[in-house]
């Protein structure tokens, strides 16, 4: 079998089963003989952010000169993306041998009257194994859907756990409140192990604090008191991270002038200092004897790099895979700021299951772009880029122009920049297409 075919393979199997039970997934990895048993595992969980989290650890541990992996979801433009091992993807060829394995496992679980394993699964079983023979040391793992019963949720002994900003996404399948999400979320902490954790939403932080007692784990809880901003430009945020005070107190302002770390997170978003400053923490609790450097840990963030959560991919040009209620209204903070330096232009796609009228909605209250270019993704879930440009129109007075084709959509929304900023948003698959489109210019420049 060779590359494509497995892929083809794997894109397939949503159509013949579902998630299943963990201990499906566990027969799985006790017949590939628990490759996750040979690395040191850092589980991140969480609504927002978890994929910015796990950057932002993997590069200070690569900084530290520590062999990484990075196990991450979804994919933008190639599956392979979802698989890092010192910042590269692994290869087309791992990639398909590791998947030959688990399959040859899986047909001998289904003759042997087990289920076949959903997609995420079988990705995260495959992970393993490229992480196992790539010889990682430790393991930067995100979680897929959940937490207490995902497939990463098998690792027994992580080293960290580290949870992230929690709030109302995926309620059809994790609760109808912060609090119920939170449990679930919360149901990657194991017993006596160190968990890192925003605490700035007394819901989940409730919940959090309450499980961790429960599983003797000692807790790392961020507050929004612990930073302080410098300064900002288009491309980055400078702050003073003062994580010293474990206590749920408000940190004092004189503590800032000695002790805490001074950062730069390459990004525009205000919601990075948070991210930045779990991943800090969480290398701080792994390391209480300083083996890696304050030095270590500040060039490692601001080295780190994740795509398609406000990244800058061309002068001026930001990508943002914003798609929940939560990452829209930081999406909406981040460009009301840009848009009070220079003028912003808007170029928008979303998903049928998203509530996608209600998402415009609260742009159009807070941004004022000069122009909207509206397109639609390809695929069973489009929502016609018609039917959004009218959604637009109901609620703001800019032009909007309507192009199904997402390229030429792109090249009209940079003819409509002009000397503003242009935020492309609304979907992770609006994402997927720029960067493919980008990707196919570069190799077509350098042939």
């Amino acid at each position: 079998m060779n590359y494509s075919e497995a892929v083809a393979y794997i894109e397939e199997i949503p159509k013949f089963t579902k998630k299943n039970k963990p201990g499906n997934t566990l027969e799985l990895i006790r017949r590939l003989g628990h490759p996750e048993r040979s690395m040191k595992v850092i589980h991140v969980a969480g609504t927002n952010g978890k994929g910015s989290v796990c950057a932002f650890l993997a590069s200070i541990l690569m900084h530290a000169g520590k062999r990484t992996g990075l196990f991450t979801s979804p994919h933008l433009v190639e599956i392979t993306e979802r698989f890092q091992v010192n910042g590269r993807e692994v290869s087309r060829e791992l990639f398909t041998r590791s998947f030959e394995r688990v399959k040859r496992e899986v047909d001998a679980m289904i003759a042997d009257g087990f289920c076949h394993p959903a997609y995420f699964e079988l990705l995260f079983a495959a992970g393993l194994l490229m992480f196992q023979e790539e010889q990682v040391e430790y393991l930067v793992m995100e979680t897929g859907l959940g937490g207490r019963l995902d497939a990463t949720n098998l690792v027994e002994r992580p080293i960290a756990t580290v949870l992230t900003t929690i709030s109302l996404d995926h309620m059809e399948y994790l609760g109808d409140t912060v609090a119920k999400i939170a449990g679930e979320k919360a149901g990657i902490i194991k017993e006596g192990v160190p968990v890192i954790f925003d605490g700035r939403n007394p819901e989940s932080e409730q919940v959090i604090l309450d499980t961790a007692a429960d599983k003797h784990a000692p807790v790392h809880e961020y507050r929004a008191s612990m930073c302080k901003i410098l300064g900002k430009t288009d491309k980055s945020i400078d702050f003073l991270l003062d994580s010293r005070y474990d206590e749920r107190e408000t940190v004092p302002e004189h503590a800032f002038s000695s002790g805490a770390l001074r950062i730069t997170v390459p990004f525009l978003a205000e919601y990075q200092l948070v991210n930045s400053s779990l991943a800090a923490m969480t290398i701080r609790a792994i390391d209480p004897e300083r083996a890696i450097s304050d030095e270590t840990i500040v060039a490692g963030i601001r080295e780190a790099s994740w795509p398609g959560r406000m990244e800058t991919v061309l002068p001026n040009v930001v990508l943002d895979g914003a798609h929940n209620a939560d990452g829209i209204r930081e999406f909406i903070r981040t460009v009301a700021e840009v848009q009070q330096r220079m003028p912003v232009s808007l170029l928008f796609s979303a998903v049928v299951e998203k509530e996608y009228e209600k998402m415009i909605e609260e742009i159009c209250e807070s941004v004022h772009p000069t122009s909207i270019v509206v397109t639609q993704i390809d695929g069973a879930r489009v929502v016609p880029a018609g039917t959004l440009s009218e959604v637009f129109r109901r609620y703001t007075d800019a032009p909007v122009l309507t192009e199904p084709d997402v390229a030429r959509a792109f090249e009209t929304a940079l003819a409509k920049k002009g000397d503003g900023m242009l935020f492309c948003a609304g979907s992770l698959y609006l994402v997927g297409d720029i960067k493919a489109i980008l990707r196919g210019k570069s190799e077509a420049e350098e042939k």
